[in-house]
């Protein structure tokens, strides 16, 4: 794992840029894209031992670049365990940055709600999660220079950066919950019964990333902020048909709050 981080790292040192903020876009959040100014646009494939992203919303690129004239590494489309890669894998671009020199990562994702008082559309910044998948990115060899055997998860989202977003959310009139976040391994969406469950074990909203990518960033000493859209209301009884293009659709109406969020909060560092 070192000496493939370290290939990646220096594949992407060629191009000269020193990012400061690493961002992950999730599915249907892709628009954040057009406010940076992209100085490189690097596909996947072209990384040594990057994975290949397989869902048809992410683009599947490396961005670096600039947003609120703060330097930026985005990935414009993420990895997922039910894609069939390892934890490891999925967070194989987080050690990368965190190899660059990134100070903070932001973290999107789209995502259903469980708690009745958050609704499609609306924003949830990460407090807390829920780990519910099989396994778990640290699982395996432990090397000390990437961080410790035992990483404490008590405080695994950065206390200084939701307080930041709420303020901003504030100023800006856009109306953000906190909440904690569980994750599942999917692909498929939650029954009405699991929904219920995930509830009662102190759930306010399920996906199927992120988790993994703060665990990592956890790991490395990298202060986390996560934020999430609520595409899908798990919570309704009778409980409605959604489709991946009902989530992309109100992901992408609900985007523009987050991005200038994100933006805000950047801005402010």
């Amino acid at each position: 794992m070192i000496n493939e981080i370290k290939e990646a790292a220096d594949y992407l040192r060629q191009y000269g840029f020193g990012p400061t903020y690493g961002i992950i876009l999730g599915t249907g959040l892709g628009a954040l894209a057009k406010e940076i100014q992209v100085a490189h646009a690097i596909p996947y494939e072209n990384i040594p031992h990057f994975p290949v992203s397989t869902v048809e919303s992410h683009r599947g690129r490396l961005l670096l670049g600039s947003l609120e004239g703060k330097k930026v590494m985005v990935m414009q489309g993420r990895f997922h365990y039910y894609e069939g890669y390892t934890l490891q894998q999925v967070t194989f671009p987080v050690r990368v940055m965190a190899a660059l020199g990134i100070r903070s990562l932001f973290i999107s994702n789209a995502c259903g709600a469980l708690n009745p008082d958050i609704k499609k559309g609306e924003l949830m910044v990460l407090n807390d999660h829920i780990n519910l998948l099989p396994d778990n990115p640290l699982r395996g060899r432990n090397y000390l220079e990437l961080g410790p055997r035992f990483p404490d998860m008590g405080h695994a989202y950065d206390r200084g950066l939701i307080d930041l977003a709420m303020e901003k959310s504030k100023d800006l009139g856009i109306k953000v919950h906190q909440g904690v976040y569980v994750v599942v391994a999917g692909p498929n969406l939650e029954t009405s019964a699991e929904y219920r469950y995930l509830r009662i074990i102190g759930g306010d909203v399920v996906g199927m990333s992120t988790v993994p990518e703060a665990i990592v960033a956890v790991h490395m000493g990298l202060p986390v902020m996560a934020i999430s859209v609520i595409t899908d209301e798990g919570y309704l009884h009778p409980l409605p048909v959604v489709s991946v293009d009902d989530v992309i659709s109100a992901a992408s109406q609900a985007e523009p709050y987050m991005t200038t969020l994100i933006k805000r909060v950047i801005a402010a560092l």
